[in-house]
């Protein structure tokens, strides 16, 4: 049987008092279709007020290979003007491809009491509730809270744990208490609760680690449950980083100002830390250039806490701009550089071509260096800039260096034989295929099978995030991010987006 497009998980509804006043929290968790990455999910819910409000999820994680946790948190303060929500009701919506799917328990809706607890609406017995994705800089142990139907009578709840990768996996007990609410915010709502449902809770010890790896055994007299998000287990790391690289089109679209606001929103929204930009422009003013128009710096100006960036120029471009190159990064610059990589190194030439380049320093991972390139075409000069390209990233390598990133517009088609020299030469290796197209990927790139031309003919790609090989991170998620369907078009390249962590 088919599982729904969307289904309500679980709720939490407390009331906490503490020294910073009184709140009604709730949270919300639902379970999704994977994939679709426009897709929407929002929790609708009214209080005793009858006012229906709208709250966004977000998305947590994968469960199994084929749903998403998503979970919305919502937090009311009660003041001397406006009341708490008390009472509840509310039900789920997926919107997708124009079309809203809906859990709202057949159109009844689903309610919670105020301060009633954790009530669980799936089968299963034990849920892992609140789970974060991320240890905050500076946490030393994450707290972790399970609901467990009292049907089943639990005699214990053990976390299993790691930080390598199970090399080595640990244990830590949760524990039961009647007055866990009390202890934990204040609240008067009961352990177990009239629904059925009681909370353990412990802590795992993770200190500096950079990830943590758990699962939720059960005990009781009769069995063994688990909960271990659908065989993937719980994971939280300190942090990942995300990578965009775009060609921007030199100023070619009619209204730049719109594409600089919605180019700085996905900054924002997708918490990007690295963005390599290509055909940067400013205008030529005689070849002294004017940085009020250059397209990185109004970029950068757009977001709230501007990012360090580091741009220079190539040639003329479009006979009226400056044409070069820029990287913003979120995290601090270690140091920056730029230079030809062409045979041409004049500005009126095109096909003089440079490359930016920057060593970023990220927290828990070290040092990265990124590369933002726009190179020729291989009938222009492709071979020998990569080839300077590739000797120079080889030259600020060093052991303290966790990564090395080629970023940008290569202007070679995936598959084709100037793609094939890069694989061939098995020094780096192409993220977005290796996420988004895993088999033609092992084809390609580790077992050398088959002909790239024809495996890759669909693909149409000529921007690339390279990573060395025997780098510290690896890519864990990737997007072509300017479509009509997610931010909309800003450039005649869409952009692409790749999440790595640590290994």
């Amino acid at each position: 049987m088919m599982n729904p497009p969307i289904q309500l998980i679980y709720v939490k509804n407390i009331i906490s008092r503490t020294v910073h006043g009184t709140f009604q929290e709730m949270l919300f968790a639902v379970r999704v279709g994977a994939g679709d990455y426009g897709k929407r999910v929002d929790i609708h819910w009214c209080g005793e007020d009858g006012v229906w409000q709208v709250s966004a999820a977000g998305y947590r994680c994968g469960v199994g290979g084929e749903e998403e946790l998503w979970t919305a948190e919502v937090g009311v303060p009660l003041t001397m003007d406006s009341a708490i929500p008390g009472n509840i009701q509310f039900a789920a919506c997926l919107e997708r491809d124009g079309i809203r799917h809906w859990d709202s328990r057949f159109g009844q809706n689903y309610r919670s009491d105020a301060d009633s607890g954790v009530i669980g609406f799936g089968p299963e017995p034990v849920q892992v509730v609140g789970y974060d994705p991320e240890l905050a800089p500076g946490i030393l142990a994450v707290p972790v809270e399970v609901a467990v139907r009292q049907s089943v009578a639990p005699e214990a709840v053990v976390i299993h744990w790691t930080t390598d990768g199970w090399a080595t996996s640990h244990q830590a007990p949760a524990y039961f208490r009647r007055n866990h609410w009390d202890l934990s915010v204040g609240s008067n709502a009961r352990n177990p609760n009239r629904y059925g449902w009681e909370v353990w809770t412990g802590r795992i010890p993770v200190q500096h680690a950079y990830r943590v790896e758990y699962a939720i055994e059960c005990r009781t007299a009769h069995q063994v449950v688990w909960d271990n998000c659908g065989g993937r287990n719980y994971c939280a790391r300190r942090g990942t980083l995300k990578v965009l690289t775009l060609n921007l089109h030199t100023y070619q679209e009619e209204d730049q100002q719109q594409k600089f606001q919605r180019v700085a929103q996905a900054i924002q929204e997708r918490k990007i830390d690295l963005v390599c930009l290509q055909e940067v422009g400013e205008n030529w003013n005689g070849g002294a250039g004017d940085w009020s128009s250059n397209a990185a710096r109004i970029i950068n100006d757009h977001l709230p806490q501007p990012y360090h960036l580091r741009t220079d120029w190539a040639h003329l471009g479009f006979e009226r701009y400056r044409e070069g190159l820029a990287i913003l990064s979120r995290h601090p610059f270690a140091l920056t550089d730029s230079g030809y990589v062409s045979d041409s190194q004049d500005p009126f030439d095109i096909h003089a071509r440079k490359v930016v380049m920057a060593q970023v320093r990220v927290p828990y991972m070290g040092l990265i260096n990124v590369f933002s390139a726009h190179l020729s075409w291989p009938s222009a000069g492709f071979y020998p800039q990569y080839a300077r390209l590739q000797r120079w990233a080889e030259a600020k390598q060093a052991p303290e260096v966790a990564a090395t990133l080629l970023c940008g517009d290569f202007n070679i088609a995936a598959g084709s034989e100037a793609y094939r020299q890069i694989v061939d030469a098995g020094e780096f290796e192409d993220q977005y295929l290796k996420i988004l197209r895993p088999a033609e990927f092992q084809q390609v790139f580790r077992a050398r099978s088959g002909d790239p031309v024809q495996l890759l003919e669909q693909d149409r790609r000529i921007d690339y995030l390279w990573l060395r090989n025997g780098s510290a991170l690896r890519a864990i998620h990737a997007e072509e991010l300017f479509t009509a369907a997610c931010y909309g078009r800003v450039s005649d390249h869409t952009g692409y987006l790749v999440e790595f962590e640590l290994r």
